[in-house]
C-alpha cells in the first residue's frame, strides 16, 4: 500500500535545501576587478587613446593619461568593476586589437580610481 499526500492550499511548492547559502559564499560578486592594457609593439599611441575615448567614453585627457601609462610602464588598469562586466570589457579590448588582461583587484591601489584609471564606467556604448 502506497501513501500519497497532496499539498493543501496553505502549502508552499518546493522546499529550500540550503544550496543556495553555501553557493552564496563560493561567489563573491562585490570583489572588484581590475581590467590591465598592456603595451605591445603593433598599435599607435594615438590609436589605443582613440579606444579609450571611443568604448569608455573617456576624455581625451585621461584617455592620453592613461595611454602613456601603457606605454612608460608597460601596463595600466583602465577600468574595474565587476568580473563578468571586466571580462567584457577584456573581450572588446581584444576586438580592437590591444592586449588586455583581467586580474582581481588587490587591497592596495588596485582598487582606487584615482591610481588605477578610473571604474571604466564611462559613457561607451558597450559597458
Amino acid at each position: 500500500m502506497t501513501i500519497s499526500v497532496a499539498p493543501g492550499p496553505g502549502t508552499r511548492e518546493g522546499t529550500r535545501t540550503g544550496t543556495d547559502a553555501s553557493t552564496d559564499s563560493l561567489t563573491a560578486p562585490d570583489i572588484p576587478w581590475n581590467l590591465v592594457i598592456w603595451n605591445d609593439p603593433v598599435n599607435l599611441m594615438s590609436y589605443v587613446s582613440y579606444v579609450f575615448q571611443s568604448y569608455f567614453g573617456y576624455s581625451e585627457s585621461k584617455a592620453n593619461k592613461l595611454m602613456m601609462e601603457v606605454h612608460r610602464k608597460g601596463r595600466s588598469i583602465v577600468a574595474h568593476g565587476s568580473k563578468e562586466q571586466v571580462e567584457r570589457h577584456a573581450v572588446a579590448m581584444h576586438g580592437f586589437g590591444l592586449w588586455a588582461t583581467v586580474e582581481k583587484a588587490s587591497g592596495g591601489n588596485g582598487g582606487n580610481p584615482k591610481k588605477s584609471g578610473g571604474s571604466g564606467q564611462g559613457k561607451g556604448k558597450r559597458g
